[in-house]
């Protein structure tokens, strides 16, 4: 069974996607919202296989859902405005849906969802962070990693040992992590089981300090609970 949500503040256009939901066998529709903040919420305490997000919403708007995710689940985001398409697939969402949406379109989008093998486990990840440098492959250990800050079109992967820089993007790497990796700011990745010292504003690794923006700091606070 797949587990759906739906986040779109015009109820029409959510009610559209609800009837489609309801003719596909395997789709259990969990949740199904026009509030931006209560499906922030949700996803941080519920497991979803697959979301339909629209982007331009009230107070958290699609891109901005999907940048504070760290393991997303399958993402098919629905708008009215085609100009987001571009921008949209750099987050790796499965479809990209123009409203109106016709039921032809939509399993069309299922059909994608189908080919990713949506429904099957992943596999346990590794342990080891899996990059090139200086053109040679390496592994580095994830405990071994304190934070990783997006620079450019590079990362600075800050370790026990030393700083890595590695062509990379902080959403592609994030999908290879594991869960103790958290992002606190649209430019840092923290690995929270290394965290020393935490303010309302920063959290500290040792002597280092990573930022905690405000989209943020609810997520970061209840993982940190939880360790």
């Amino acid at each position: 069974m797949i587990k759906v949500g739906i986040i779109d503040d015009e109820l029409l256009a959510r009610k559209v996607l609800e009837d489609y939901c309801s003719k596909i066998d395997n789709f259990k529709l969990v949740i199904s919202t026009g509030n931006p903040l209560e499906f922030f919420n949700f996803i941080q305490q519920q497991e979803l296989d697959l979301i339909f997000l629209d982007i331009e919403m009230p107070e958290l708007n699609g891109m901005e859902i999907l940048r504070s995710m760290v393991n997303p689940p399958k993402v098919v985001l629905t708008t009215a405005y085609s100009e987001y398409a571009l921008e949209s697939y750099n987050y790796g969402v499965v479809d990209y849906l123009l409203k109106p949406i016709k039921i032809e379109r939509f399993l069309k989008a299922i059909n994608k969802v189908s080919t990713s093998k949506i429904a099957s486990k992943e596999a346990p990840r590794n342990k080891e962070l899996q990059i090139k440098h200086d053109g040679l492959p390496l592994n580095i250990p994830f405990e071994s990693i304190l934070y990783i800050q997006s620079f450019g079109n590079y990362l600075k992967i800050f370790t026990d040992e030393r700083m890595y820089l590695i062509q990379q993007t902080l959403i592609n790497i994030t999908k290879v992590l594991s869960e103790n990796f958290q992002r606190t700011h649209k430019s840092y990745i923290l690995n929270l089981d290394r965290v020393t010292k935490a303010t309302k504003t920063h959290l500290f690794i040792n002597d280092s300090q990573v930022p905690v923006s405000p989209m943020y700091r609810v997520l970061v606070n209840q993982k940190l609970e939880e360790l």
